[in-house]
């Protein structure tokens, strides 16, 4: 048996590579119009989505508590556009959840029914009657390519809408999607707890699947993978707070998994003293 010492090396030395599911570069950005002023800041959109909201009103990104802050989210306004790249592709893989290759995770949230007492805190377990506050009500167009420079646009018959259901919930996995078959009515009525059990796992988002990319002809491109990735907003307005690609193995819960490896590295130096 590894002492804790070597098995905490192992153990973190073989986490995935999260930052890989993520973007890593904003290839080009314009804002449109009717975009949310100060939401403009690029590096928003890098890296993890948000589990946490910082700040003094802040708190755990859950689908009653979406990301709202300049520092989270980048806004797109009618005729604006968002070009991100991957540094590794995103692949259109069969055995990825629902056929489903990548989500894209923005700031609605699930209206809350409860009443609220006179400091503003819900008065019961809060729950939803399945309607979104924030919504993208607009449309959008999302492209994918290899290289940047050859285009493919997704099927917008098969493409849900960005930054609309489902609601981000920060403790869930951002490579899992939402079932393809759970509708905006089975949300009614339930708490956070409930609607963590129809997400199973997932942390929500609008996921797309690369085989709905579509040729200069409108037929099928059989892409296989994509490290490009553009969302143009024809009409309205959409808030992104990140992007993920779906992956085949459980996010770790890397930081626990750290913290527990550190704790018993130090624990065993602690025994290792004392039997010296």
């Amino acid at each position: 048996m590894l002492p804790p010492t070597a098995a905490a090396i192992l153990a973190i030395a073989t986490l995935p590579n999260l930052r890989a599911q993520y973007p890593t570069a904003v290839v080009d950005y314009r804002s449109g119009t009717g975009f949310s002023p100060g939401y403009t800041n690029t590096a928003a959109v890098l890296g993890s989505p948000s589990r946490v909201t910082p700040g003094d009103f802040g708190g755990p990104v859950d689908p009653f508590s979406p990301p709202y802050t300049r520092d989270q989210l980048v806004s797109i306004g009618t005729g604006g556009s968002l070009t991100l790249r991957w540094n590794n592709p995103v692949k259109n893989a069969a055995g990825n959840p629902f056929g489903l290759d990548f989500t894209v995770f923005g700031s609605a949230g699930f209206m809350m029914t409860n009443d609220f007492d006179a400091n503003w805190s819900p008065i019961g377990k809060p729950a939803t009657d399945g309607s979104l506050f924030n919504p993208n009500s607009g449309t959008q167009r999302i492209s994918v390519s290899n290289d940047g420079k050859t285009w493919y646009v997704l099927d917008p018959v098969k493409s849900p809408k960005v930054d609309h259901y489902y609601p981000t919930d920060g403790a869930g996995d951002f490579g899992v999607p939402v079932s393809t078959s759970l509708q905006p009515a089975e949300f009614s009525g339930k708490t956070l707890d409930q609607i963590r059990e129809l997400y199973r796992g997932s942390a929500g988002g609008t996921s797309f699947d690369l085989a709905w990319a579509l040729d200069a002809n409108g037929k099928p491109a059989g892409l296989t993978e994509a490290s490009y990735l553009r969302i143009e907003v024809l009409n309205g307005k959409a808030d992104i707070d990140g992007l993920s690609m779906v992956s085949t193995v459980p996010e770790p819960k890397s930081w626990a998994l750290m913290i527990s490896a550190l704790a018993g590295v130090v624990a065993w130096r602690r025994g290792s003293r004392t039997l010296a």
